[in-house]
């Protein structure tokens, strides 16, 4: 699993869907249709037994592709995000990548 790096806002639709990402004073729009998917929580590296209570294992992830601001002009890169369903804390995982 990848290691989550940065603590980011989002915005989300009515369904929880990403579509804006408030990163270091900038807002990057959501331009095409994110992916998501699950990945196992490694909690053995951070506790010798998970939390009692907490029967999550998985964590949500999700790929996008954004582009600074309303300009349509900007290029677009690929994000990854991760979202800690505790606390709602949305973080991102690694650099940004040039899309394409």
């Amino acid at each position: 699993m990848k290691t989550a790096v940065e603590e980011v806002l989002v915005r989300t639709d009515p369904a929880g869907v990403p579509t804006a990402v408030h990163r270091n004073g900038r807002v990057w729009i959501v331009g095409a249709e994110p992916v998501r998917w699950y990945e196992r929580i490694e909690w053995w590296k951070q506790a010798q037994r998970m939390p009692k209570g907490q029967g999550r294992v998985d964590v949500q992830v999700w790929r996008l592709q954004a582009r600074l601001g309303q300009n349509l002009r900007s290029e677009l890169v690929t994000m990854e995000l991760e979202r800690d369903f505790e606390g709602g804390t949305w973080r991102m995982r690694g650099p940004l990548q040039m899309a394409g």
